[in-house]
């Protein structure tokens, strides 16, 4: 006995079929996921409030499937969706059709936390940002979103010492350089210490923060990271102009 399977996507008028021959004179339709993200997306939710998901719908046809859940957070790695950690937090919604084929869909959760740039640094920032000098275009301008949050030891991360220049303003996926460590000296006069050395996670190298200046009546803070690429090296000065924003 041979079995003819037909795989149906249905998205609208969009219809897509493939077949897989594994038996004889049996055939069968199977419909995949289809999965429908519901309410906003992104979604802002501040630290410490509770994070209520608006949830998802999935069809396999007109059949209304099970859906479940997880969420990961992008720069601080937490492996659960944390509303008292600051970061941008993706939340897959996955379904499983009667044959076992899986769909699944994303949503963008944003958990922040805007400081008064007086006692605080941490919040929400858009970006433009240089690199020696320059900015080059319009996906330099306005980059949504840098984060910084405030560590348990009284620091601050940011999660992009370069300001978004490769992940957003070159579109190059997972090339954040993370892990810059901001110390507080005192925010008043712009005294901060930059502990630590940084690499950039899609082409290596060496960066160091050297710079902070807070403007606490515009809402804006000027960041500056140096860079020395990998042999044979190269040296880049970015320089990060963010606004803390309310969204």
């Amino acid at each position: 006995m041979k079995k003819l399977i037909i795989a149906l996507f249905i998205t609208g008028s969009l219809f897509t079929a493939c077949t897989t021959v594994d038996t004889e004179n049996v055939s069968k339709i199977t419909y995949f996921p289809i999965i429908t993200v519901l309410g906003v997306n992104p979604y802002f939710v501040k630290t410490g409030a509770t994070y209520v998901d608006p949830g998802a719908i999935a069809k396999a046809g007109s059949t209304v499937i099970p859906t479940t859940y997880s969420g990961i957070g992008k720069y601080r790695k937490t492996q659960t969706l944390d509303t008292n950690k600051s970061d941008e937090y993706t939340v897959t919604y996955s379904a499983k059709n009667s044959d076992g084929f899986v769909g699944s869909a994303t949503r963008k959760v944003i958990v922040y936390s805007n400081g008064n740039l007086v006692n605080s640094i941490e919040g929400l920032y858009t970006c433009t940002i240089s690199r020696n000098g320059a900015t080059p275009g319009p996906t330099y301008i306005n980059i949504k979103y840098i984060y910084i949050w405030k560590n348990t030891d009284g620091t601050y991360g940011i999660s992009d010492a370069f300001g978004g220049w490769y992940e957003y303003g070159r579109a190059i996926g997972n090339s954040e350089t993370p892990g810059g460590i901001i110390k507080v000296v005192d925010i008043a006069t712009n005294s901060f210490t930059f502990p630590g050395t940084l690499t950039n996670t899609y082409f290596g190298g060496t960066a160091k923060i050297n710079s902070l200046t807070v403007d606490a009546a515009t809402k804006k803070l000027v960041l500056t990271c140096t860079w020395v690429t990998a042999a044979p090296s190269s040296t880049y000065v970015f320089v990060a102009n963010l606004t803390q924003v309310n969204p």
